[in-house]
């Protein structure tokens, strides 16, 4: 009994000193305000740098059109073309692209290309964004904006954007859009693949040029052709799954500043209508994010638990030590997740499941490791993009 109680008690003061660790040393990753996108910033230019925006789609019937429609209607006093590379979709996604523009000359803005077949090595996101880019070096532009289909803009994203990336010198500048989380499983499970984004990408660190950490979030980024160019271009990425990640770690080796924020302006109209499709967005990068490696895996889910679950188990224990320590602990989990809730607008009530979510995240992390070891790891579009080795 004696050296059970040292047991658990050791473990329930590792649990809190662990969310000591994140709540305070952590980059400040939970406070939301202070990376929050859409505060009021002067907008005074001299010039306006011309922005050509790449939209890579497959299938996308349901939402092309909508977006397409979002990013003709930018106020952006600049010169402003958009780019739909169709990755071969078979569901009329180039045709419904079109269908996105308004009367009155608009059109000639957007071109809508069929990217080529896809090349070995390459990531279909990714060569998808190869062939725009390449088609739109005629158009000489200063930055490329990638922003994905799904997505419908606020008619003063771009604007904004760029007025940052030009103030702040920034080689790439990124947006967490606003996810849907209406359904019951989105809330529960949608807010916290924001708040674990954010542990593991500190804004504060991805913004430091002497921090090593590297984020963005793919569905909206500005890049600047330079650092494009000096990085190699899209090739030097081309095989990569995490795709938003590595090109923002590119950029930042490469002597480039980057910048992620949050807005609530710009939303993904993208919807989750039961867990399993939450599943399955959290499996295609998780094993990924632990470099394909089963010991990695084991010391994620191991951490999980140690981390999210065993708060609230031994909260209830009798002895006033490991309750103490445990309560303090599953405390600051519910603290630091609150910011997360209030920027869904749900109540401070979804705080407290935050580990269940974390369960279901073990989960589907396990999942992914399973899918990848079968030879269907980094599911995306019905393309495997995360081959295991032979």
């Amino acid at each position: 009994m004696h050296l059970s109680f040292h047991l658990i008690a050791g473990v329930a003061c590792l649990s809190l000193l662990i969310w000591i660790v994140l709540t305070f040393f952590r980059g400040g990753f939970w406070q939301l305000r202070a990376f929050d996108g859409d505060a009021r910033i002067s907008e005074q230019m001299q010039k306006w740098p011309r922005v050509v925006a790449v939209v890579p789609a497959r299938n996308e019937a349901d939402t092309i059109a909508r977006c397409v429609g979002s990013l003709v209607d930018q106020d952006y006093p600049g010169d402003f073309q958009i780019m739909v590379v169709d990755d071969h979709s078979d569901d009329g996604t180039a045709a419904l692209a079109r269908d996105g523009l308004p009367s009155g000359g608009q059109e000639e803005r957007v071109m809508v290309l069929r990217a080529a077949e896809l090349q070995p090595g390459w990531t279909g996101k990714l060569w998808a964004l190869q062939e725009g880019t390449t088609r739109a070096a005629s158009f000489s532009p200063d930055y490329f904006w990638f922003t994905d289909a799904d997505i419908v803009h606020a008619p003063d994203t771009l604007r904004r954007l760029v007025v940052r990336a030009e103030n702040q010198h920034l080689d790439l500048a990124s947006l967490m859009v606003l996810l849907q989380a209406k359904t019951i499983p989105e809330r529960l499970l949608v807010p916290p693949f924001l708040y674990f984004f954010l542990k593991l990408y500190p804004p504060k660190w991805i913004a430091d040029a002497n921090s090593k950490t590297a984020g963005a979030a793919g569905g909206c980024i500005l890049l600047r052709k330079e650092a494009l160019a000096r990085i190699g271009g899209i090739s030097a990425i081309r095989a990569e799954v995490i795709d938003d990640c590595a090109l923002a770690r590119a950029v930042k080796r490469s002597g480039g500043n980057i910048w992620m924020g949050l807005t609530r302006k710009s939303m993904s109209l993208r919807a989750y209508k039961h867990s399993g499709e939450i599943r399955d967005l959290i499996a295609r990068t998780a094993f990924t994010q632990l470099g394909y490696s089963a010991l990695a895996l084991l010391g994620t889910v191991a951490g999980m638990l140690l981390t999210y679950v065993v708060p609230v188990l031994l909260s209830f224990d009798s002895q006033p030590l490991i309750w103490r320590s445990s309560l303090a602990a599953w405390a600051l989990m519910t603290l630091t997740y609150l910011p997360t809730v209030r920027f869904y607008r749900h109540s401070p009530l979804w705080a407290l499941l935050l580990p269940f979510a974390a369960l279901f995240y073990s989960y589907a992390t396990c999942i992914s490791a399973a899918r990848y070891w079968l030879g269907r790891g980094g599911q995306w579009k019905g393309r495997a993009q995360a081959q295991a080795r032979p």
